[in-house]
């Protein structure tokens, strides 16, 4: 009997949700021409509760204020979204769309150095989204992916230290598919074996030895790649992560992201060879880079069991911001930096030592949200930096006199 191979369905919409040394290949987005990312015009119209906008940025920093539910963080989604072909906090594109409309739109001018790009971004309820760049329909969404490099540092990021692993394997993903096509393109071959795999796990009766093979095999060539990318990855960006932690603390505490893998200690395709039998009585593959993680820790213990909600969101803003250099070494560009509801839980301390590591020459165009004007404005004030703040209501926002 000729058996037909499973198709398995991967892109990398799906596989982001989100310093280089010589030996990593790396294949780079092109952005424009290697200057600061910055997003000077945005346009939105029926995206979530923003029924219609159009707003001029500064290459600072803008603040956007307002109660909560309002639509500030809708604001940060919609520009997320434009850098991301999809959105932060809901996957459903459908439901992004204002709920008695029709379709969303949003629309942006970018500017790099002395070059000016627009992005485009379409969407009618029962049809698939479209994605232009200077008017030219992209064949392919992953092929936007790291052209408008941007970070996002939000509550949701908790989830990095509270949840599985799979958090923290989609962190090292994100960052990493922004600037390696080829651990892009392994990770989602590997997707693909994984599934094969767990296919014939499932199948009654005796499946074809060569089978087993042939998709061990391809798993085991896919994450090896994926394994050393991942493992030079966390290398090089950890002390990074370790000095902005220190500045935003004081250097109060010590931390530690250690990188955790089964290809650190055997060959993958040994050990899936002599896992068949309990993987077939469990119905999934228990051995992997699937299976990888990050272990968070601070001072000598996981942060998960004794960080203080402050000590947390300090280490989730240390490993976004150094996350940002990173990507900025990679691209070459300097990516924008969205900071939602950056003050809560955080001492004031830590929230000024924050504010002036971003306000400094290594980061750009900054995007920020928050509850009371106040808490940002005397502190933007002390930086003499560029800045502009708005007043979010109802999903309608307008600039305010700084």
């Amino acid at each position: 009997m000729v058996r037909k191979f499973l198709v398995y369905k991967s892109t990398l919409i799906h596989l982001i949700p989100k310093f280089i040394p010589d030996f990593f290949y790396i294949c780079v987005r092109k952005t424009l021409s290697g200057g600061p990312m910055q997003l000077t015009q945005l346009t939105v119209l029926n995206f979530k509760n923003i029924r219609e906008a159009t707003l001029a940025f500064s290459p600072g920093i803008n603040c956007f204020f307002g109660k909560n539910g309002e639509g500030k963080t809708n604001l940060l989604d919609a520009v997320y979204y434009l850098s991301f072909c999809k959105s932060h906090s809901n996957p459903v594109d459908s439901q992004n769309i204002t709920h008695d409309a029709d379709f969303f739109m949003l629309q942006a001018l970018y500017q790099e150095g002395d070059r000016e790009e627009e992005i485009y971004c379409g969407m009618k309820r029962r049809q698939r989204k479209i994605f232009k760049r200077n008017k030219k329909e992209y064949e392919r969404l992953s092929d936007h992916i790291g052209r408008i490099p941007l970070v996002l540092i939000s509550p949701s990021d908790e989830e990095l230290i509270r949840e599985g692993s799979e958090e923290r394997r989609r962190f090292m993903d994100m960052v990493i598919s922004q600037y390696d096509h080829a651990y892009m393109e392994a990770l989602i071959n590997y997707n693909k074996a994984l599934a094969q795999r767990n296919a014939l796990l499932k199948e009654e009766g005796f499946a074809d030895e060569a089978l087993w093979d042939l998709y061990e095999e391809m798993m085991t060539r896919e994450a090896t790649l994926v394994f050393q990318k991942r493992q030079a990855f966390v290398d090089v960006f950890s002390p990074v992560f370790e000095k902005y932690y220190q500045q935003i603390s004081g250097g109060k505490e010590t931390i530690l992201l250690n990188y955790s893998s089964h290809l650190q200690t055997s060959d993958l395709v040994i050990r899936l060879r002599g896992s068949r039998q309990r993987d077939s009585i469990l119905g999934y593959t228990t051995v992997g880079i699937h299976k990888d993680d990050l272990d968070m820790e601070l001072d000598g213990y996981p942060i998960k069991r004794v960080g203080s909600q402050g000590q947390n969101k300090s280490y989730l803003i240390a490993l976004k911001l150094a996350q940002f250099i990173f990507l900025k070494k990679a691209g070459n560009t300097t990516p924008i930096l969205l900071l939602d509801d950056l003050f809560d839980k955080l001492d004031a301390k830590r929230v000024e030592r924050i504010i002036k590591l971003v306000s400094g020459d290594e980061f750009g165009q900054i995007f920020i949200t928050d509850t009371n004007r106040e808490n940002p404005e005397h502190l933007l004030q002390r930086t003499h930096g560029s800045y502009r703040i708005f007043l979010v209501e109802d999903g309608a926002i307008t600039q305010t006199e700084s």
